[in-house]
């Protein structure tokens, strides 16, 4: 039995790359998961049946973070189809950047809907099931702490407000024994930001280590976080970036 076995987590954006792997390694510590995507269904049901194949239990939710009906029915269809939800990880989240002047409405508006107030609202959702020893845990981003280059700030910004939303949320949950924690990626190899990408090479050398992580450096961190080892943890941000932010 795994260490998680008898727990039941939530992990948004879980179709492909970082959602993908923590999936996966959260089903490899025992826990039964569900994962939602926003249209890659056959990217989810693959993610489903890899874990299903290694005698998991997974569950396929639809659910776009830009409605937030979605974001809190994401965690009842959870709760429904599982029976509970022990850890939420909030990882769903868009990339909007460019000239700061040519930023549209349209744009700051969306991307505040998905890496803000569908974080939110699913914590808050989250909250009212999850039992003492419960976890929030939030994929935010090492450009809340460097940002080393031109048009990023609007997605700076957003994933900034995230460090004030877990500590809001340990204070508030604290005193239920629930836990609220972020990390801050940093490069990640994944299809949204390749490793051998157009700008790879400057990236990489913002770093100390000149290097891209894996998925898998985020889901081991989500992994000790959701198990004991994070039981102590709580209303802070830990960086998984390779010393970007160094």
């Amino acid at each position: 039995m795994g260490r998680l076995a008898g727990k039941v987590a939530l992990v948004t954006g879980g179709s492909r790359g970082i959602g993908a792997a923590i999936a996966q390694r959260l089903a490899a510590d025992g826990a039964d998961v569900a994962l939602t995507y926003a249209s890659a269904v056959d990217k989810a049901e693959a993610v489903a049946k890899r874990i299903e194949a290694d005698g998991g239990r997974a569950l396929v939710l639809k659910a776009d973070n830009a409605d937030p009906q979605a974001a809190v029915g994401a965690v009842e269809e959870t709760v429904r189809g599982l029976g509970r939800i022990d850890i939420l990880v909030n990882n769903a989240g868009i990339f909007t950047g460019g000239p700061l002047e040519q930023i549209t409405l349209e744009e700051l508006e969306r991307i505040l809907a998905v890496d803000v107030r569908a974080v939110f609202l699913a914590s808050q959702a989250a909250a009212r099931h999850l039992p003492e020893g419960g976890r929030i845990i939030t994929i935010g981003s090492a450009l809340t702490e460097r940002v080393p280059a031109e048009g990023m700030t609007l997605y700076a910004m957003c994933k900034s407000a995230l460090t004030g939303l877990t500590k809001g949320l340990a204070r508030d949950l604290g005193p239920r024994g629930i836990n609220a924690t972020l990390i801050l990626g940093g490069l990640i190899d994944t299809d949204m930001n390749p490793a051998d990408g157009p700008a790879a090479g400057f990236f990489s050398a913002v770093t100390t280590l000149g290097r891209y992580g894996t998925a898998e450096d985020i889901a081991a961190t989500v992994s000790h976080l959701a198990g004991d080892g994070g039981r102590y943890i709580t209303g802070t941000a830990i960086a998984v970036d390779g010393g970007f932010a160094a």
